[in-house]
């Protein structure tokens, strides 16, 4: 493997942590079997997103590289071939852990030129994976936003966040905090097959009421729409309505996206387990790592639609209300509107 890439050394001040302090474990439990845990002591955490992404936040949080879910089409893939790492079973199994992420976060927000932006945890790998069973980074993070007040929020197909519920009600009362489940499908037998590592949409789902019913509204974001397997107007009508049921507030979908590194993995398994999608698919992505931009809008409409029927927004009654209403462009969010925001 190579750490020199991202170590002290040739690298300068631009290295991501100290060549002696990586500490290789592997251990041989139920939970972990099979996966080998990278502990690291990282020089920096809070990081900037680069400017042409289309994420619509500016700073994030990883605890983590690399992730125990194993979802095919995760786009994270990519980014463990800086350390040559594999991008296929190497990321699912070769997990790189920044130890010292809560105390070095601390650090960095107290710094005389951090101005309390926002930050997005969640966004590259997930932060409640089965490796934060372990390590229990995320309730030292969430301490450290809580006492500067600094807004902040997290994406997750982890039901392990239902762990630091406390700490999120606690946060919720300073500072603005959003929760995101990422629920893409209730199809038991595709869940199975390309993110088997997760929790079931179920179990999701049901992270989602435990959550607002304890004052923290929780939205989904159904992603991935997965097309030609997890597209049909009844597998979205199904997924919408257990999204409503579970008391979501809103819901938010996003059609497959395949980037180098995921875009190689993923097809793999189409071959192995669909081929006879390999062809579509081709022509689908012919044109770079997302859908055409009509499918796209068509996939939006329908959600917009089932969201409607169902009632789902911010609005929706009973919803909770302990977390600032959420503002668009002209203000408040009008009332029974579906919110089409990432997070």
């Amino acid at each position: 493997m190579r750490w020199e890439n991202l170590t002290e050394g040739p690298a300068g001040p631009a290295a991501l942590f100290g060549a002696d302090a990586v500490v290789t474990r592997t251990i041989d439990t139920p939970e972990f079997r099979g996966i080998t845990f990278h502990e690291v002591r990282a020089r920096s955490i809070v990081n900037r997103v680069p400017g042409a992404s289309r994420m619509p936040f500016e700073w994030t949080v990883n605890p983590y590289r690399g992730c125990s879910h194993a979802c095919v089409y995760c786009f994270a893939r990519k980014t463990h071939s800086y350390l040559d790492l594999d991008t296929g079973l190497g990321f699912d199994s070769q997990i790189v852990v920044k130890t010292n992420a809560p105390d070095l976060l601390r650090r960095e927000l107290a710094a005389p030129r951090w101005t309390g932006a926002h930050i997005a945890m969640g966004t590259n790998v997930d932060c409640y994976q089965r490796a934060e069973g372990r390590y229990r980074l995320m309730p030292g993070i969430i301490e450290a936003l809580r006492d500067r007040a600094n807004p902040f929020s997290i994406l997750t197909k982890g039901t392990l966040i239902l762990r630091d519920l406390p700490l999120l009600r606690e946060a919720a009362e300073v500072t603005e905090v959003g929760i995101s489940v990422s629920v893409g499908f209730t199809d038991a037998a595709l869940w199975r097959t390309v993110e088997p590592g997760t929790p079931s949409p179920a179990a999701r789902l049901n992270a989602v009421r435990t959550l607002t019913d304890a004052g923290i509204e929780c939205g989904v974001l159904m992603a991935p729409v997965i097309p030609f397997l997890g597209d049909s107007p009844a597998q979205l009508r199904d997924t919408v309505r257990a999204v409503a049921e579970s008391g979501a507030t809103s819901v938010t979908p996003l059609v497959l996206h395949l980037r180098p590194g995921a875009r190689e993995w993923f097809k793999a398994w189409l071959g192995e387990h669909h081929p006879h999608l390999v062809e579509r698919y081709e022509r689908m992505y012919a044109g770079g790592a997302y859908a055409p931009t009509w499918y796209q809008r068509m996939i939006t409409r329908q959600v917009h639609e089932l969201a409607a029927e169902f009632g789902i927004g911010p609005a929706r009654r009973g919803a909770a209300r302990r977390i600032p209403e959420p503002e668009g462009p002209d203000g408040p969010v009008p009332a029974g509107a579906t919110q089409l925001t990432l997070l």
